[in-house]
């Protein structure tokens, strides 16, 4: 059984860029990329691909998924990637593409709807290979990372050729010296005038990791054309959530589109949810609750359905906003409720509880409670005086376990 805890450690949630938009912050630093347009209809589609005026195009479907180029589209393409030297043929692909779903390997079986594509100029790749910057906590701030080995997954070339990933730890007051990106640049094995040009365009995305607070940039492939330019094929941006506060320009090219519909509304509610896969919905205060909480409902054979932490300035609107969201999710089948009355007391939480049930959608399922802490008794008294069908529990064990039996009944 996999701990709630490691289950956790996947769902947090970031910004994700589309490869475009990733193309559009590295063209503003400089950093070479393919010549691209993006388009939302068939008409826009058509007129990228005769701008281009490219030799060979691409059409990528815009989703935050890998595995593209296997995917297949609920229209029945095959692909998410697409080369024509046609721009004439471009129509017919894109119209297979707006409005379908999308498949792959990362996406769920339902797949993706796809609203926007990508028309590129397809270049030629005489030489792939893999670059990238990252925060490594080991090394207290940036490092380089490549490898000769690129267009394959880095973790692949560190499981079977681990001597062809180089690192190179990066002072952070002074960023990547020239001899630091020259190195780097001859060990991926460029040669001649190329030595210098992936040495610059390192330094390039150094910049722009620097100037949106990126955790990671990653580059795969780093690549070289046979005209001899190194360019950027595609790009991996990661933010530091923290500081996308200093970004409204990021933050207004987040695609909530492909978000979890309640993630996003809890988000807008100032609530921290996260979903996953279980019948039990958690409403509880406090992160580290939450997370004990949902540790005790596998310790007895259950599933969490999320983890959603209403905080300890909860109002009895933010309440009510709760118990919506859980409800949304077809796969609860019970609610428990875990309170620690601090700031936010028993009694605010309970009274956010009755105004929900009774002035809200009526909730079907059955509803756990367990109150501790600041204002318990006023708190529990309310629920009793409501007279709505709540099961109230003094033990977490005992409120987890009955949790399970109303879940699996």
């Amino acid at each position: 059984m996999m701990p709630v805890r490691a289950l956790m450690a996947s769902q947090v949630r970031h910004l994700n860029l589309h490869e475009y938009q990733s193309k559009q912050l590295m063209a503003k630093h400089n950093v070479n990329v393919q010549r691209f347009a993006i388009a939302e209809s068939i008409e826009q589609a058509e007129n990228a691909a005769r701008g281009l005026k490219a030799d060979e195009i691409v059409i990528k479907a815009q989703i935050h998924a890998g595995g593209r180029g296997k995917g297949e589209f609920s229209s029945g393409l095959k692909s998410g990637v697409h080369l024509t030297r046609d721009p004439a043929k471009v129509p017919e692909l894109v119209k297979q593409m707006l409005g379908y779903k999308l498949k792959t390997k990362q996406t769920s079986e339902d797949g993706v709807i796809v609203n926007k594509v990508m028309i590129a100029e397809a270049l030629d790749i005489s030489k792939e290979t893999y670059f990238a910057i990252l925060m490594d906590r080991d090394s207290g701030g940036p490092v380089m990372v490549g490898s000769p080995d690129g267009g394959v997954d880095i973790e692949q070339v560190a499981a079977t050729s681990p001597d062809h990933i180089f690192k190179t730890i990066v002072d952070i007051e002074t960023g990547p010296t020239e001899k630091q990106t020259l190195d780097m640049a001859m060990k991926l094995g460029f040669q001649g005038k190329a030595v210098a040009e992936a040495s610059e365009q390192m330094q390039n995305l150094y910049e722009l990791f620097l100037d949106v607070d990126a955790t990671q940039v990653e580059i795969n492939p780093f690549g070289l054309t046979p005209q001899n330019k190194v360019v950027c094929f595609d790009a991996k941006i990661s933010f530091d959530d923290n500081a996308i506060f200093k970004h409204p320009e990021l933050r207004a090219m987040r695609d909530t589109t492909e978000e979890n519909p309640r993630e996003v509304e809890a988000e807008d509610c100032g609530l921290n949810y996260v979903g996953m896969d279980g019948n039990i919905g958690c409403l509880v205060n406090g992160a580290g609750l939450a997370l004990a909480t949902m540790d005790i409902i596998k310790l007895h054979g259950a599933s969490p359905a999320n983890f959603l932490d209403v905080g300890g300035g909860v109002t009895t609107k933010q309440v009510g906003q709760a118990f919506k969201i859980l409800t949304d999710d077809k796969n609860v089948k019970t609610i428990l409720v875990n309170i620690f009355g601090g700031i936010a007391s028993c009694l605010t939480i309970a009274e956010g509880m009755v105004t929900a049930l009774t002035e809200g959608p009526k909730i079907k399922v059955p509803i756990v409670v367990r109150l501790q802490g600041n204002q318990v008794e006023e708190g529990k008294e309310c629920l009793r005086r409501s007279g709505l069908n709540i099961t109230v529990r003094d033990d977490l064990d005992e409120a987890a376990i009955m949790s399970a039996k109303l879940a699996a009944a």
